[in-house]
């Protein structure tokens, strides 16, 4: 999976590309720049068999297997604490 992050620094805004073993890759470029990086690596509609930012994997889990539980619902409640006068 390619990851694609803005950095900026005090001087420079860089592009920074990377994926899994293989060293990062950054380098300077403008605003226009990136958008227009974004704009070529990014896919623009779901396709079958791709995962890209269109691929729901976090939230549907595979057919036939019950959904995950909310995040909200697997903390544990706390107590209400007494209130100070």
């Amino acid at each position: 999976m390619l990851v694609i992050r803005r950095m900026v620094d005090r001087h420079r805004a860089y592009t920074a590309m990377f994926l899994p073993g293989e060293p990062a890759r950054i380098f300077p470029t403008t605003d226009q720049e990136h958008a227009r990086i974004l704009q070529i690596y990014k896919q623009d509609r779901p396709y079958d068999g791709i995962v890209n930012d269109f691929t729901d994997t976090f939230t549907a889990p595979p057919p036939g297997q019950p959904p995950a539980p909310s995040p909200a619902a697997a903390k544990p409640a706390r107590p209400a604490r007494p209130r100070r006068r």
